[in-house]
Parts: structure tokens; C-alpha cells; sequence
């Protein structure tokens, strides 16, 4: 550790630099690329210049990047550009898992309509709240059933297709996505139903 350094070691730094010229350059030699229009040296100039001037404007211009970010996200999500959609929806898996879910009918999607029926049905007089009782339990009965199905095809197609990618999350993520109507999904379907993602 406290050593003293090897000749080879002390001579080494030296050589470097004196590979190195000294001499300034010719201010007549040519300096290798072509030198720039006016208004593209003075559009270099002021974006070089227009640096904040105190946090009040560096936090307004991080708002506007920040605002510019997620217009290109909502355009992500609407167009299905893999670019600029959020970390949670990008990558092959993901776009399978949507694919898959998107590809197919799902009695979940229907889930907030048949609540919102099911919720007068409930506050009509009568045997017509019983018969919403039941209805209601029919429902869940039928999206658990539904969901563990879909998870289970799923997770075959999955491990087939990306047997080396990391799968974690990708079922999750596909049956949060049948919970939502297939015209309010985001990212929006880029299939039809019955076609093979």
C-alpha cells in the first residue's frame, strides 16, 4: 500500500505526454469540418444561452418536458407506438398479454354494466331483489371461473412463447385488462376479436 512505485510505473506518464503535441494548432491549418451557417451557429448560440436563470424557470421548464412526456404517452397509448408507452405496458410480453386478452371475450368486461343492473334491480320492491341476490352471486361466480381459465391458458402460451423473458407480472396485468370494456382499454386493442395474437 505505501509502496514506492516501480521505475516502469514513473516512466509511464511521461511518455504520454510527450507523444502529445504542444504547439497550439495553426490558426491557419484547416480544423477538419466545415464551418457552420450563421443561423445555425446562432441557433447553437441561444439554445446554449438559454439556461435558467433561477428555479422558478428550470421548474417551469421541467413541467413543460414533463407535460410533453405524457402527450407523447397518450398518443402511445391510443396508436400503440412500443416507443413511448409507460414502463408497465412496454416490452413483447406485455403486448402478448394484451393481445391475448383483447383476442377474446371476457364475462369481466361486462362486470361494471351488469353492476350498475344488478344495483336497481336491488332497490326494486319484491322477489325482483332476491332474484338481483342471486344474480349477483352468478356474476362473481362466473368472473372467477372466467379469470382463472384465462390465467391458466395464459400462463401456457406464455412460458411457450417467451420461455426465456422474465414473466412476472404479465397475468396480473391481463386480467386487470379484462376488468375494463374493450373500447375504454389502453393501450387501445391492435386485434379483433377470434383472431390468434
Amino acid at each position: 500500500m505505501f509502496r514506492s512505485r516501480s521505475k516502469d510505473e514513473q516512466s509511464a506518464p511521461s511518455r504520454v505526454t510527450a507523444d502529445q503535441p504542444k504547439q497550439p494548432r495553426d490558426p491557419q491549418a484547416p480544423k477538419g469540418r466545415p464551418t457552420p451557417k450563421r443561423a445555425v451557429a446562432q441557433s447553437q448560440r441561444r439554445s446554449v444561452a438559454v439556461t435558467p436563470a433561477n428555479r422558478k424557470e428550470a421548474a417551469k421548464r421541467q413541467r413543460e418536458a414533463r407535460r410533453a412526456d405524457l402527450a407523447k404517452q397518450r398518443e402511445a397509448l391510443a396508436g400503440g407506438d412500443e416507443r413511448y408507452l409507460p414502463l408497465r405496458d412496454k416490452g413483447p410480453v406485455r403486448r402478448f398479454a394484451r393481445d391475448y386478452v383483447d383476442s377474446r371475450f371476457a364475462v369481466a368486461e361486462y362486470f361494471l354494466p351488469l353492476a350498475v343492473i344488478i344495483l336497481v334491480m336491488s332497490m326494486l320492491p319484491g322477489q325482483i331483489k332476491n332474484i338481483s341476490l342471486v344474480l349477483w352471486m352468478g356474476v362473481i361466480v362466473m368472473i372467477v371461473i372466467d379469470s382463472i381459465g384465462t390465467s391458466i391458458r395464459l400462463k401456457k402460451q406464455l412460458r411457450s412463447r417467451f420461455p426465456d423473458e422474465n414473466l412476472r407480472g404479465a397475468v396480473p396485468y391481463a386480467l386487470m385488462r379484462t376488468l375494463q370494456m374493450r373500447r375504454l382499454r389502453l393501450p387501445k386493442p391492435q386485434v379483433k376479436r377470434g383472431e390468434r395474437p
